[in-house]
Parts: C-alpha cells; structure tokens; sequence
C-alpha cells in the first residue's frame, strides 16, 4: 500500500490478476488567520495514555486543540493573579431564600453593584431552594471581592465564582 496526504493506493491479488485500487481522499485544510507554529513535546507513554483517554472522553478530535486549551486557561489563571485586570466571570449560587433577610441583603448587594453586576438569573429549584447565577465584570479583584461578600452571608448553601477573559 502506498499513501500520501490524499491518495491512497493499495494493491490485491485475485488469484493471478493484480489489480490496483486508488482511493483519492479529499483533503480539507484549515484556514487560520494565525500563524501555527509546531514543536514537539516530550511525554511518559503512560501519562500520554491518560491524556488521550482524558481529551477523548471531552471531545476533542486531537490534542493539540486539547493542548491549546490548556495553554488559554493557564494564561487566564495567570492573569487573573492581578487584582486591576479586566475580567468577567459568573457566580453561581444555591441558598435558602426562608433563611432570615437572605434576598433582601442579595438584592440590596446587587442594587449597590449595578456597574459590576450585569445581568442576574434566578430558579426557584424547590419551596425553600434557589439557584441565582450573576455575571460579573470588571477588575478580578473587585470581582473576587463581591463573590466573597455574597458567598459568606447566611443563607448560601454554596457558591462558585468563576473568572474568565473575552481575549487575552
């Protein structure tokens, strides 16, 4: 058999006839607007395993998207470390809205965070369980800040700030 990126020819015999099969394979190449630089990477055959298992498991058709993502969140990490850049991130609570002045404090926070604050979601999961979701943006620091004052009133059963960036 012979293969290059698009052609694939492959021989068989049929009792004394050769015969010679040819399989034209579209190719279909990516457009980028970036420049790919490629390198190699140099890894344990059983840390590999688990990688490729862990990627497949996800959904990704190859590791170097798996690899890249990784890279974008570290970076991300990174930069979230300093309290003056510019970010945007979703709190996601659940609390009991019976539990003493929960809603009034949440909705006064809010009313006082208008230019943090962009857009609040809320479910009533049950008579006494709520889950709100807000979207936050601004500096990571003031961010992290409101999350910690929301997380810590009574009430919040439990809550989950994530910080992410639109570009970085």
């Amino acid at each position: 058999m012979v293969k290059s990126s698009n052609i694939i020819i492959n021989y068989k015999f049929f009792g004394s006839k050769k015969f010679k099969f040819v399989l034209l394979l579209p190719v279909k190449r990516a457009t980028m607007t970036e420049n790919i630089v490629r390198f190699g990477v140099s890894i344990e055959p059983d840390l590999l395993k688990k990688y490729d298992r862990v990627i497949k498991k996800e959904g990704y058709s190859n590791r170097s998207e798996a690899l890249r993502d990784l890279i974008r969140k570290n970076i991300i990490i990174e930069k979230n470390k300093n309290p003056d850049e510019q970010a945007i991130g979703t709190l996601t609570m659940i609390y009991d809205h019976h539990v003493g002045s929960l809603t009034d404090k949440l909705l006064y926070l809010q009313h006082d965070h208008t230019k943090d604050i962009l857009v609040s979601t809320h479910v009533h999961i049950d008579h006494h369980n709520c889950l709100e979701v807000l979207i936050l943006k601004g500096k990571t620091g003031k961010i992290q800040k409101l999350a910690d004052n929301i997380r810590s009133l009574k009430g919040i059963k439990h809550g989950e700030l994530v910080i992410t960036k639109s570009s970085f």
